[in-house]
C-alpha cells in the first residue's frame, strides 16, 4: 500500500549556514513548510552547528563538509529519513571540496550538488570544466541503478540569455560561457528536465544577485540554481517556484513540490 504526498524539495545556497541561521533562516522554513532541504556552500563542519535547531523542526541532518575549513560543503536535511545517504562521487578531488551529496528515498533519489565557480581565474575555471564532464559521467553511470532522480544544486551556470539580466556583456563571463551553457543543453537534453523552466517561461527571474552595486534591489541577476528531475518521474512533478523573498544569503531558493509514492 503507497500514499501519494506532495513533498516539497528545496535547493538553497546559503553562502554559510551559520550566517543563514543568524537571518532566520529557521523561520523561514517553518512557514515553507519544506520537506527536503538541499544546501550548498555550508561552509561548516557538523559539529559547528547545533543540530538541535534542526531536529526540533523535525528535520534530520546529513552533512558533507570540505576538507577546508569554511569553505564549500554540501548538506541534505530531511524530515523523512532515507534509507540510504551517499557522501561524495568517489572522486577525490571533488569530494575533498564537499561537492555532492545524495539521499535515497525508496526508489527516488535526491542530490545536493554544488557545482565549482570559475570565476576566481583560468585555473579554476579549467577545473570547472573537468568537473562538468566528470560530473556528467558520474550521473550517467548514477542513472543505471538509481534513473528516478532529483537533482538539486548551484550550477554556477546559466543556461539561456532569458537567465542572466545582461546577456551581452556577461558573454566572456564565467557562468555564461558559451561552452558552460552548451554542457548545460547535453546535461538537459541527457533525460533531465528543469523544473522551474517547466512551468514559468517568464524573464527576469533569478536565483543569484552580486553584492555590488545594489544587484539584488534593481534584480540584476543570475539564475544559477536548478532543480532537474529524470523524465522517469515527470508524471509526479507538481509544481516550481523560485522564493525571491528569502533573503539569508546572496541566492534564494528554488521549492519543487512532487507527489511521491512513499512505502
Amino acid at each position: 500500500m503507497t500514499t501519494p504526498l506532495i513533498t516539497r524539495i528545496a535547493t538553497y545556497n546559503v553562502n554559510g549556514i551559520r550566517a543563514a541561521l543568524k537571518k532566520d533562516l529557521l523561520e523561514w522554513m517553518d512557514l515553507s513548510d519544506i520537506d527536503i532541504i538541499c544546501l550548498q556552500e555550508i561552509k561548516a563542519d557538523i559539529e559547528q552547528v547545533p543540530q538541535f535547531y534542526f531536529h526540533e523542526k523535525g528535520y534530520n541532518c546529513y552533512w558533507y563538509s570540505a576538507e577546508k575549513k569554511g569553505y564549500s560543503g554540501v548538506a541534505i536535511i530531511s524530515k523523512r529519513v532515507p534509507d540510504h545517504v551517499e557522501y561524495g562521487m568517489g572522486i577525490p578531488e571533488y569530494d575533498r571540496e564537499g561537492r555532492l551529496i545524495r539521499a535515497d528515498f525508496g526508489d527516488v533519489s535526491v542530490v545536493s550538488v554544488y557545482h565549482p565557480s570559475g570565476s576566481s581565474g583560468d585555473n579554476r575555471q579549467g577545473f570547472k570544466m573537468k568537473w562538468l564532464d566528470d560530473f556528467y559521467n558520474y550521473v550517467e553511470e548514477l542513472k543505471k541503478t538509481r534513473p528516478n532522480l532529483i537533482i538539486c544544486g548551484d550550477f554556477n551556470i546559466c543556461h539561456k540569455p532569458i537567465d542572466i539580466h545582461d546577456p551581452i556583456r556577461n558573454a566572456t563571463s564565467s557562468g555564461f560561457l558559451p561552452e558552460e551553457r552548451i554542457w548545460m543543453s547535453k546535461y538537459f537534453d541527457s533525460d533531465f528536465i528543469d523544473s522551474f523552466r517547466h512551468v514559468n517561461d517568464k524573464p527576469n527571474q533569478y536565483t543569484w544577485w552580486s553584492y555590488r552595486a545594489n544587484a539584488r534591489y534593481k534584480n540584476l541577476g543570475w539564475r544559477i540554481d536548478y532543480i532537474c528531475h529524470t523524465s522517469s518521474i515527470h508524471s509526479c512533478f507538481h509544481d516550481s517556484k523560485i522564493d525571491a523573498n528569502a533573503i539569508h544569503s546572496d541566492h534564494c531558493p528554488v521549492i519543487s513540490e512532487y507527489k511521491l509514492e512513499f512505502k
